[in-house]
């Protein structure tokens, strides 16, 4: 197999490619004055099996250029296989029809991840949908890993842990909470939030008894910040002793970080699905599992 690292995602791709024993072939690329993109795959691709990794952070037009331009040169090119790995997947917030008229941009980068030659699509943490369960709008099969469990461990064997919760900072990462918290086997809740407008939201704790205990606060996205940095808040109110925040994809946009750590937070962790100063916890042992598992 051969693993083909896009601009956005070479780190990582070297690291699966180190897992898996297998060759780790770096793209070329450039940009034309004009803003066209120009790539390139250095090495045979015939007859082998392809995994191309390209996360979508940032730039996502740009890097989903790159991605459909790989994917159709490998196919073109007669690779036997061409494995798509999109570990932060960009465009899957509208999943659905809103108001009339929308596009729904979900499912439009999954039929040009299909047209331009993937046989199969492994995300991460794809932002609101449930673990290990995809959405039905992609075509081809399309597998959703979690960095839950990976992230749970980094915490339990990098800190010395007092009697952990696992928290989820709202009802949606319920699911990476409880995940982390059978892995290390500790205690795993979620918190409630209201949304009060676009940006401002209200974090209100259920029946939690957290008090003495250090918490470990998982989610998948950690974007504007608002969501965690209002939950760290009202834990400190509930007399919380270490406060660790964690999330599979670190945005972080604007001031997000100095707003989590000014808050209380001891550590931020995240992970490389989007490189970062946080980015402590790697996925491509997730990544390099599944894609064992699909081999055998």
């Amino acid at each position: 197999m051969l693993v083909i690292g896009g601009s956005a995602s070479k780190k990582l791709a070297e690291k699966v490619s180190k897992e898996i024993n297998s060759k780790f072939v770096p793209v070329e690329n450039k940009q034309f004055p004009d803003g066209e993109i120009y790539v390139r795959i250095p090495e045979k691709v015939q007859g082998e099996k392809t995994l191309i990794i390209q996360s979508t952070h940032q730039n996502p037009n740009q890097y989903y250029m790159e991605l459909f331009l790989l994917l159709d040169a490998a196919k073109d090119l007669g690779a036997e296989k061409v494995s798509a790995v999109i570990p932060y997947f960009a465009y899957a917030r509208q999943d659905k029809r809103f108001e009339p008229g929308e596009a729904i941009s979900l499912q439009t980068v999954s039929k040009l991840i299909e047209s331009a030659g993937a046989d199969e699509i492994f995300l991460i943490d794809l932002h609101a949908h449930r673990i290990e369960n995809p959405p039905e709008v992609f075509g081809i099969p399309a597998y959703n890993l979690t960095a839950a469990s990976t992230l749970a461990r980094y915490v339990d064997e990098n800190y010395d842990l007092k009697n952990p919760v696992i928290l989820g900072p709202d009802e949606e990462a319920e699911q990476w909470a409880k995940k982390a918290g059978e892995t290390i086997d500790a205690d795993w809740d979620y918190m409630v939030k209201k949304r009060l407008g676009s940006k401002k939201v209200e974090i209100t704790p259920r029946e939690l008894e957290v008090e003495g205990r250090d918490v470990v606060i998982i989610d998948d996205i950690i974007s504007t910040g608002g969501t965690m940095t209002e939950a760290i808040k009202i834990l400190k109110e509930h007399n919380v002793k270490k406060i660790y925040a964690c999330c599979t994809h670190p945005v972080l946009s604007n001031n997000a970080l100095e707003n989590i750590k000014n808050a209380g937070a001891e550590e931020v962790i995240g992970t490389d699905t989007i490189e970062s100063e946080i980015s402590k916890v790697s996925v491509a042992p997730v990544i390099a599992e599944s894609i064992r598992q699909g081999e055998g």
